[in-house]
């Protein structure tokens, strides 16, 4: 049970290491883009090319979907970046349902512990396979394996290398599960009053947009964090005209010296870079897109974009 290409790499070693894949439950297609072109879940893609049977359920209580699950037989279930399941589906099985988790829980319980273990400067994360219960990413740990984040490691780069790291640890799991050779440990016992459970919800675009009252570390870890994919933004205007531009940036690096300036003055030698003033630094903007434009390096953006002194960050949307 999976939809992103995350999943896809779990389904593709199962298979390709020869375990019996009865079915495959994922998202059903979905129209998107300008042209609103209706694209198959990732997981569906190699499923078909696979010979896999393929289940879409618009609702996972319908009792046609109930019906079909029952028939394929599982005697287990593997989820990798699906959704809730309600109970009378993941208590099918005989053998159960375990969960593959991009994080080390208890921590990162959530919807995207990838860029929030970024956000927050974490400089390692992990994988975990559970069980699954009522409580959503709070059932019995079975395996984890930790990983670390280096300092200029982006979301994109900890998904493809998690995805990898997640997919033999589902193996592992699964004949760990089947021999009957595993002892779970209840996630109640990894915390306590003295830990901080930091969680990992959903992100919505007000999360993305930078502040730049905020330190520069922060600025820089909340870009890595949501890069490529959904993208920090912010807005500048045009001191002349007035006109306000969104901005997305991708990659910064940090300038450890505190500015004189206000923060959201911009700074630039018209060649080689654009800087922006935060609280106690300067981010130095090397990967940015404007609204409309093509994503592109500082060097390339400054050779079209005339004086960009003339403008500041504007916290208007």
């Amino acid at each position: 049970m999976g939809t992103p290409e995350f999943a896809v790499e779990s389904l593709k070693a199962l298979v390709e290491n020869g375990y019996n894949v009865a079915g495959v439950i994922t998202a059903p297609d979905k129209p998107a883009g300008r042209g609103l072109k209706v694209i198959e879940p990732a997981v569906k893609q190699y499923a078909v090319k696979a010979g896999l049977p393929v289940l879409q359920p618009e609702k996972l209580k319908n009792p046609e979907f109930l019906e079909q699950l029952q028939q394929l037989n599982p005697e287990l279930q593997v989820v990798v970046a699906f959704r809730m399941l309600p109970e009378v589906v993941w208590n099918l099985p005989p053998m159960g349902t375990f969960n593959l988790h991009a994080s080390l829980l208890p921590q990162y319980r959530g919807a995207a512990p990838l860029n929030w273990a970024i956000i927050n400067g974490e400089t390692e994360t992990g994988v975990t396979t559970f069980l699954l219960s009522h409580e959503i990413d709070t059932g019995k740990i079975i395996f984890s394996e930790k990983t670390s984040i280096g300092a200029n490691d982006t979301v994109g780069d900890l998904h493809d290398q998690l995805m990898v790291t997640g997919a033999q640890l589902v193996l592992k799991t699964v004949d760990a599960l089947a021999g009957g050779n595993f002892r779970t440990i209840s996630q109640a016992d990894l915390t306590g009053a003295e830990k901080e459970l930091k969680p990992a919800p959903k992100l919505f675009r007000e999360t993305m947009q930078i502040s730049w009252e905020k330190p520069v570390e922060n600025i820089r870890n909340l870009i890595r964090g949501l890069s490529p994919y959904p993208v920090a933004w912010t807005t500048i205007r045009n001191n002349v005209t007035g006109q306000i531009t969104e901005m997305k940036v991708f990659f910064a690096e940090a300038e450890q010296v505190r500015p004189s300036e206000k923060t959201g003055i911009i700074r630039s030698d018209g060649k080689t870079f654009l800087k922006v003033a935060c609280s106690d630094g300067w981010l130095l903007i090397t990967d940015l897109q404007l609204a409309g434009k093509k994503r592109m390096k500082v060097e390339e953006f400054l050779r079209g974009f005339a004086n960009p002194e003339k403008y500041i960050i504007s916290n208007n949307v």
